[in-house]
């Protein structure tokens, strides 16, 4: 069991282990849990009825969050022509062909969303044990391989988040600052809950959205009932 220091034990006395909290409980709770001297993000996990070792069960896309993640999000686009312009314009902080290819293999990593054309990815594909690991791979199932890469760059600095089953069927999501109100931390909460119903595998079975906790950086978590947060039916 990992040790915890004085605050963090302070802290989380204001949690009930023992307690399923309603999601607006777990929103303004989750605020008071942040024991860092920064604006600590909110994390989100919810255990998804799923079996991840099968490939159709497997839980990926993304989801545009209402409010952002408090976050300023660095773009780098693969693209050429009248498509880099587009990135440009939309506010990529680095777009490239070729070039931008070499440098990411020789080691630039100063981005936190990397997007590209389709017709980029026959050389972009090479970066896959790179960006791969780091979940920074282009995907078109997250909608990071695109011709319209405008309108991804801008989702992406509006607060695009990405999700995809862990091994255990988790997932795991930002969804704001402790900084954020009650009511734009639930909003974003309730967004990439109907995002994980939107995705649901044809082929689950049983119940689909198991727990929820939240939890700040470095800070205790909150269960919290998910299936009372969902817009959009199971």
């Amino acid at each position: 069991m990992a040790k915890h220091g004085k605050k963090y034990l302070e802290v989380a006395k204001r949690v009930d282990p023992n307690r399923i909290y309603s999601p607006q409980e777990a929103v303004a709770l989750v605020r008071q849990l942040s024991i860092t001297q920064f604006d600590a993000t909110v994390e989100a996990a919810i255990r998804l009825g799923v079996d991840p070792r099968r490939s159709d069960q497997q839980v990926r896309g993304a989801v545009v969050l209402p409010n952002g993640i408090g976050k300023t999000v660095r773009v780098l686009v693969f693209a050429k022509g009248d498509a880099a312009k587009a990135a440009e314009a939309a506010g990529a902080e680095i777009v490239g062909d070729e070039e931008l290819v070499a440098a990411v293999e020789g080691g630039q990593m100063d981005f936190d969303v990397a997007i590209a054309t389709p017709d980029m990815m026959p050389i972009v594909g090479r970066l896959g044990r790179i960006l791969g690991p780091r979940g920074l791979m282009p995907n078109p199932r997250t909608g990071t391989v695109t011709a319209d890469v405008g309108k991804a760059v801008r989702e992406a600095k509006a607060g695009r988040v990405e999700y995809r089953t862990d091994r255990g069927g988790v997932i795991h999501a930002p969804i704001g600052k402790v900084s954020f109100s009650e009511e734009a931390l639930l909003e974003n909460l309730r967004a990439l809950v109907d995002a994980l119903i939107r995705a649901k595998p044809a082929g689950q079975k049983g119940v689909y959205l198991r727990s929820g906790a939240l939890a700040p950086t470095m800070g205790p978590s909150v269960t919290f009932d998910v299936n009372a947060l969902s817009t959009v039916a199971a």
